[in-house]
């Protein structure tokens, strides 16, 4: 529940915005990053509504909130969110709201609601003494279409994907891309430019959330990534999910289609979502030192390296949360697969870009594991839980490896101390089960049990089915 003080003047401001549409959508994300919504007359909407919350919401229908008997729940909306909705017609004029989910009768923010994990996460950075930056790269796919069929098994599952770029494309106009080829080719090869400058104006115009660039990724068959400027911790994660909810109804009125699904394309790059985060105190880079020669990081930001190399096989359930994620963190396609940390080494899990020298408002770290699959609130809550602790316990993250890891052979990386990620999301959720005292208080022990539970639950209907390469390898045996 947001403190009434901080409300009244933002509160103000979005309500004579309200006053000009017709409609408001009261919008939240539920625990597996997903966004929710409802949509009210914006005549129900006062300055109370900040305040007292809007009471529309049944946690128990929203997985991985409420059970039934408690399933009340108001929404509190962030008035420092608001934006017209631009792409609908004035006759249904709408402005969103991300909101802050609230339990029923005054009972304080839900526990469970990510952005209230997010919040937690800024209170435990604050008594620590720090504040944070956060920059993720997200990248995406958009196709022409994508269609499957799973709902008869016993006569196959199938799955289609049509792109004008992709190397099969047979509508191309001879402007396909081939794989892995796809790293800023200009138009008319990159047929979605306008796509994402689009979906970038939106995001600076109307949401108000300020991007740094967009270009077309590494992938053939239709990739893309939108970086942006770098915030607080929950406001970029709001960021994050205005992000993915632009590009994705900006690419239905292009009649197209956008996915956040990690590896939707075999024999492809992958999409990631990369995260850059700073530390600081007052106007000071805490990661900054000018001294350090190897690449100007302080030895806090060294200990923050270790906790996120000692707890990233846990890490992993968050941050790549679904079974698609383990299909794009494999040797050969620039996904970080083991655990070392480096000065512009992409083969590496925690990279320490240095793109110039004696920069301290830039020097950050990067964190290469996270897909856009995952919670956004819960990645960089979780990030942040596993920095301080390394700064807490002092971690020491070995020596940097400075080659390229995926050269080294397996006796090369035992000497070096390199561990690897998980292999399967229910080798990550098990990594999660035995180590994860590092994110209490910041998460609620039950938000952790049920990702692990919803996790081993997706492996199991997955590994489950049999697949149609079983039927190319096994048939005949």
């Amino acid at each position: 529940m947001p403190e009434k003080s901080s409300v009244d003047e933002a509160a103000k401001s979005a309500l004579e915005i309200v006053r000009k549409v017709r409609f408001v959508d009261l919008q939240f994300a539920d625990l597996t990053g997903r966004l929710q919504h409802v949509t009210v007359p914006s005549s129900r909407i006062d300055e109370r509504s900040f305040s007292d919350g809007v009471p529309k919401l049944d946690g128990s229908s929203i997985r991985g909130f409420a059970a039934i008997n408690e399933s009340d729940m108001v929404l509190y909306p962030d008035p420092a969110t608001v934006a017209v909705l631009p792409w609908l017609r004035e006759e249904i004029s709408t402005a969103r709201f991300l909101c802050d989910v609230g339990l029923g009768e005054g009972r304080g923010n839900f526990l469970g609601s990510p952005r209230s994990v997010a919040k937690r996460a800024v209170e435990e950075l604050r008594r620590a003494g720090y504040t944070s930056m956060w920059g993720p790269e997200v990248e995406f796919f958009v196709f022409d279409s994508a269609t499957w069929d799973v709902l008869q098994p016993y006569k196959g599952e199938s799955y289609e994907i049509k792109s004008r770029e992709a190397p099969w494309a047979s509508d191309g106009g001879g402007y396909t891309m081939r794989f892995k080829e796809g790293y800023y080719p200009a138009p008319p090869l990159d047929s979605l430019f306008e796509l994402r400058s689009i979906a970038v104006n939106y995001l600076q115009d109307s949401f108000g959330v300020p991007c740094e660039a967009h270009h077309h990724e590494v992938a053939g068959a239709g990739q893309g990534e939108i970086n942006m400027m770098a915030k607080g911790l929950v406001e970029s994660a709001d960021s994050v999910v205005t992000l993915k909810y632009v590009v994705r109804n900006v690419a239905k009125l292009m009649n197209m289609v956008a996915t956040f699904m990690p590896k939707p394309v075999f024999g492809d790059n992958a999409s990631g979502m990369h995260v850059h985060f700073s530390l600081w105190k007052g106007n000071e880079n805490l990661f900054y030192d000018p001294s350090d020669k190897y690449a100007e990081l302080s030895q806090l930001g060294r200990y923050a390296v270790g906790g996120l190399l000692e707890h990233a096989r846990s890490l992993a359930a968050i941050v790549a949360p679904t079974t698609s994620s383990y299909k794009r963190l494999v040797p050969g396609y620039e996904a970080p697969v083991y655990l070392a940390w480096s000065k512009a080494n992409r083969s590496a899990a925690v990279r320490i870009p240095v793109y110039h020298r004696a920069s301290a408002a830039s020097k950050r770290l990067e964190f290469r594991p996270p897909d856009p699959s995952a919670n956004p609130y819960l990645v960089f809550s979780a990030m942040a839980a596993a920095a301080l602790d390394g700064i807490k316990r002092k971690i020491d993250p070995g020596e940097p490896t400075d080659v390229n890891v995926y050269e080294l052979t397996p006796d090369e990386r035992r000497e070096r101390g390199i561990r690897e990620l998980p292999g399967s999301l229910k080798e990550a959720a098990e990594a999660l089960e035995s180590d994860d005292d590092y994110l209490y208080p910041i998460f609620a022990k039950d938000v952790v049990e049920k990702m692990i539970s919803f996790e081993k639950a997706d492996h199991e209907q997955v590994f489950m089915r049999p697949h149609p390469y079983e039927f190319y390898l096994y048939f005949d045996v």
